[in-house]
């Protein structure tokens, strides 16, 4: 199975690369210098953990240097808006969450088209969310907390890593299915909201199960309910919502302007990046 996973990944590279027959010499040789990729949130969250992942296997496949840089603010609009108006040479990335696409409904003067003035490379992946609370909580399952939420409007607050991010609308949509009042916290990334929700400073949080299961593990947090239609595999103890409330996806993606060889060559290790990850866990 491996030696098969190997060779379909050899051969998504060769077709991809072809895609252009008026490919240069030198961009043939893409990447032929260190290739910076804009992670929009703090180092230490998920996006920056898996940005590491990904980097690392882009690395050792193509031979080349690629550099992470962590321009957290506004919900990854100061990170976005760097790479719209860098050179488009296929030297500078943007590593993306679904905000991307909300983020002009929160933001009426970016200096960027969402849509426009990207080019997707791939998605690296996706996760449901889970909806915690620290253990001071006196609630360990939905109902709980909805019946603490009424008993005291705006006693609870929620963190989110940004205006618009997953974490924030999930939050709001729960409030408004629920009819309670909670008082939405928005961060610079998730980094910073889990270490306040661990601490205390914070009651309750959607999450993903990696940022999460951690701190859940170590008693300092309390799931109750995953944001799935099935219970999830790391998770197994917990519940499922009755409705699919929200799901984390990251994105990979570069400004439109870069050539399609160079996006397919990127394109071609992110797929050689996950057939070789997922090799271990097949039949």
């Amino acid at each position: 199975m491996r030696h098969f996973l190997a060779g379909l990944a050899a051969l998504v590279l060769l077709l991809c690369v072809q895609i252009d027959g008026r490919a240069t010499a030198q961009e043939a040789d893409y990447p032929a210098r260190p290739v910076k990729v804009v992670v929009p949130y703090p180092a230490g969250g998920l996006v920056d953990l898996i940005t590491r992942v990904v980097t690392e296997r882009l690395a050792a496949s193509m031979g080349q240097q690629f550099v992470i840089e962590s321009r957290a603010g506004a919900n990854g609009t100061i990170a976005t808006a760097s790479v719209a108006h860098a050179e488009p040479d296929g030297y500078t990335l943007l590593m993306i969450t679904d905000s991307h696409a909300v983020n002009p409904l929160f933001y009426k003067n970016l200096s960027y088209d969402s849509v426009k003035d990207f080019a997707p490379i791939g998605l690296i992946g996706k996760s449901p969310m889970v909806l915690t609370v620290h253990v001071s909580v006196p609630a360990r399952t939905v109902k709980e907390l909805i019946a603490s939420a009424r008993a005291d409007p705006g006693s609870l607050s929620y963190g989110s890593i940004g205006l618009g991010s997953a974490s924030h609308l999930a939050g709001e949509m729960f409030k408004l299915r629920a009819g309670v009042d909670m008082l939405h916290v928005p961060y610079r990334g998730g980094a910073p909201a889990v270490n306040d929700l661990i601490a205390g400073h914070l009651k309750t949080m959607f999450l993903t199960p990696v940022s999460g299961l951690p701190h859940i593990q170590a008693g300092k947090l309390a799931p109750l309910a995953i944001a799935a239609p099935a219970r999830f595999e790391l998770m197994p103890g917990v519940p499922t919502m009755a409705a699919r409330t929200a799901a984390a996806k990251i994105h990979l993606k570069a400004p439109e302007a870069l050539r399609p060889v160079k996006r397919a060559i990127v394109r071609a290790d992110i797929v050689i990046f996950f057939l070789f990850f997922t090799a271990p866990f097949a039949a």
